[in-house]
């Protein structure tokens, strides 16, 4: 492209990297992820920077060259942003988001005002929309081969059984098992049980204990024990 390539041009792509990357920032503040509003505005405008700067120095071969160090450039930013706490790895979706703010700067760099307000559009949908998507797959339970069923029986007095069932399961919620089949059963003696399922792979053993301890300790409940079922399919 001619070096006389208009101010005017350049003032208006890194600013509509600066508008795009703010909003897609702002999602990221909103949510406390670790790289927030700056980080992705600073992202797409450093993208759109150095793409203009690839547009006046001309070539389709620099224009090319400076996209390839951009994004090159960026993964290794994104790498940061990538944290291991125990076994759990956290920051990946924040480097996607980085990787795709610097996309959003070099379409405004280049001059693709509609690629990259439609590129903005589909990184908020996927940060917003399909979040919800994601916890409620999350919430399914996961069954594997090796996964039993793990049946805790406690037993409760005679016309408690209501508010016990209640008091258990806010417990369970807030605790964040997922429950199979929690129902009240009466026995001929007479004697009220509260039962409910957890899969083997949704608790390992110290939690269960722990489990157990909470509830022994639930007012009305007379007794608690577990026993271990067939396996699920």
């Amino acid at each position: 492209m001619d070096q006389t390539m208009g101010l005017g041009q350049t003032f208006f792509g890194l600013f509509l990297a600066f508008v795009l990357g703010t909003f897609i920032g702002v999602e990221r503040q909103w949510r406390q992820h670790p790289a927030g509003l700056r980080t992705n505005t600073l992202v797409a405008l450093g993208a759109a920077i150095f793409v203009d700067l690839g547009l006046r120095m001309g070539g389709r071969v620099n224009d090319i060259r400076v996209v390839s160090y951009v994004v090159s450039g960026v993964g290794f930013l994104g790498a940061g942003a990538i944290m291991k706490e125990g076994i759990n790895i956290r920051g990946i979706n924040t480097a996607a988001t980085l990787w795709c703010s610097a996309a959003v700067g070099a379409c405004s760099g280049a001059q693709q005002w509609m690629p990259a307000v439609m590129a903005t559009f589909f990184i908020l949908l996927t940060n917003t929309f399909l979040r919800t998507i994601v916890g409620t797959i999350n919430n399914l339970p996961m069954v594997t081969a090796n996964d039993f069923i793990i049946s805790v029986c406690a037993g409760v007095e005679v016309d408690k059984e209501d508010r016990v069932f209640n008091v258990m399961r806010k417990l369970l919620r807030q605790l964040g098992y997922p429950v199979r089949n929690m129902r009240i059963e009466s026995t001929k003696e007479g004697e009220s049980k509260i039962i409910f399922n957890i899969l083997s792979g949704d608790i390992n053993e110290e939690d269960l204990k722990d489990l157990l301890e909470r509830l022994k300790h639930t007012s009305y409940v007379k007794y608690v024990n577990w026993s271990q079922g067939a396996k699920d399919h």
